[in-house]
């Protein structure tokens, strides 16, 4: 080992981190149940503040299969029944919907009615009344949209068209068909009242022209040659479709797409994570869009977490911004919110694992009441080969909102190889109202060529996190 030199401070970044697997191959570590915000702070580009937390208000008659707000009302369906939800959380059944308690729904509206399509079934709810359509010219309902006085309905092969003046009534010598590629149609969306049909591996676009029969004609020069791996796998965000799915002979990836024109959202992390699930299983990925506040989120159910893109902090920032939800205290498990309905000025969710409903909340970072994990890491610090000791580091946070009652305690580990971790050592917090709180841990040892920075909390240290400073002696070996 060489001559010290004197003690210098610089910042690490904090919005990712890095890691290592058994490739080898460097790896993007996305914060876990923390939300990356860009702000020009005088400390820092942006922070980590704690992800919404879920707050119970209710119960249902099942697990939440889907929701919408509708003339001021939010409308879900929870088990096999339709219901409304209350500003307070109360609950109204409304009618039976059949179909399994695992699958999702879909909602659209026209002008007097509001539609649910459930267990391949269609249904119209009237502000008093629920009906079945049951033409049987109708056939499965596997997802439809409402469109120019038109209730849309798609069996996978066909598109259908209810009447203009009996949305109960179907004419079979009015179907239509997406057959620029034989794949079959999985989900329909309108977007600038244009009808998208989301093929497996293609998206047609359908424009209404009138006439006897099918009254919608395929717009050639809109086509994109990608598709959508399941029905619900896919959402309108950003004025495009948000989609996961691939073209053919291709892994599916995340995209936003209008006007025969794609843009991938992915990035290398999270089409390795997407590599991970099968075909069947990204089948029954749900996405969702939520604009709210500063932030423009598209969330991405998988089986074992929720990812999430945030396109005006990627703007902000100059990088694809991503986050995962996890609702648990260790590792990864289903994320527990579903079905977004801004209503009664907050954002409405359901639990897909209980009866619960509830709503979200930058207050507490529990969901339903239950501690959950947060953790996230840093880039890699390198002193050009030369090693360092760590003699101290700071997170630079705002304290002072832990749970109240409290006094948790959050951990750092580090890395010099990206797979094996040092023991974690934890500081306290403090409790509620201590805003003075620094957070900083001393004597972290050395490195001799790079090292990887982790923390790791619960959602009772309810901080957030601007910036990470260390304090370093370089070493010249």
């Amino acid at each position: 080992m060489g001559q010290q030199s004197e003690v210098v401070s610089m910042q690490i970044p904090i919005l990712n981190g890095i890691y290592a697997d058994s490739t080898p191959e460097l790896r993007t570590a996305y914060p876990v149940n923390m939300t990356p915000v860009p702000l020009q702070s005088g400390i820092s580009n942006g922070f980590l503040r704690p992800a919404d937390g879920i707050v119970a208000n209710g119960t249902g008659p099942g697990p939440d299969r889907g929701g919408m707000d509708w003339n001021g009302i939010c409308y879900r369906v929870m088990g096999t029944k339709l219901v409304s939800v209350s500003n307070t959380g109360a609950v109204t059944v409304l009618g039976d919907v059949g179909g399994p308690t695992s699958g999702l729904v879909t909602f659209d509206y026209s002008f007097d009615l509001l539609a649910i399509a459930s267990g391949g079934r269609l249904y119209y709810w009237d502000g008093t009344t629920l009906a079945q359509v049951t033409d049987p010219d109708l056939g499965t309902v596997l997802d439809f949209c409402w469109v120019d006085g038109y209730f849309m309905t798609t069996d996978g092969e066909n598109l259908i068209v209810t009447e203009l003046n009996d949305p109960f009534s179907v004419n079979p010598l009015k179907y239509g068909s997406s057959e620029v590629d034989p794949d079959p149609v999985v989900a329909l969306l309108k977007l600038r009242n244009e009808v998208h049909a989301l093929n497996r591996h293609t998206i047609e676009v359908f424009d209404n022209v009138g006439g006897d029969l099918f009254p919608f004609a395929r717009i050639d020069g809109a086509q994109i040659q990608k598709g959508v791996v399941g029905t619900f796998a896919c959402c309108v965000y950003l004025d495009r479709i948000a989609f996961l799915g691939s073209g053919r002979n291709e892994a599916p990836a995340i995209y936003v797409g209008a006007a025969a024109q794609t843009q991938k959202l992915s990035t290398q992390e999270i089409d390795e994570l997407l590599a991970t699930y099968t075909e069947q299983q990204l089948s029954l990925v749900k996405l969702e869009a939520r604009n709210d506040k500063a932030h423009q989120h598209l969330y991405v159910h998988l089986p074992d977490r929720t990812i999430v893109y945030d396109a005006a902090a990627s703007e902000a920032l100059q990088t694809q911004v991503w986050f995962t939800l996890t609702s648990t205290v260790a590792g990864f498990s289903q994320y527990r919110a579903r079905n977004f309905v801004w209503c009664y000025d907050k954002w409405l969710v359901g639990d897909p694992l209980s009866n619960n409903l509830g709503y979200f909340s930058q207050v507490t970072g529990h969901h339903w009441g239950q501690q959950v994990r947060w953790e996230f890491g840093t880039s890699i610090v390198y002193n050009e080969g030369n090693g360092a000791i760590f003699n101290r580091l700071e997170l630079v946070s705002l304290t002072g909102s832990v749970t109240l009652g409290t006094n948790p305690q959050i951990s750092t580990s580090y890395s010099t190889d990206g797979l094996a971790w040092s023991q974690d050592r934890a500081i306290s917090v403090g409790t509620t109202g201590n805003t003075a709180k620094r957070l900083a841990w001393f004597q972290q040892g050395h490195m001799r060529n790079w090292r990887i920075q982790r923390f790791r909390g619960d959602s009772d240290a309810h901080i957030s996190f601007v910036r990470l400073e260390a304090q370093l002696e370089p070493l010249a070996y």
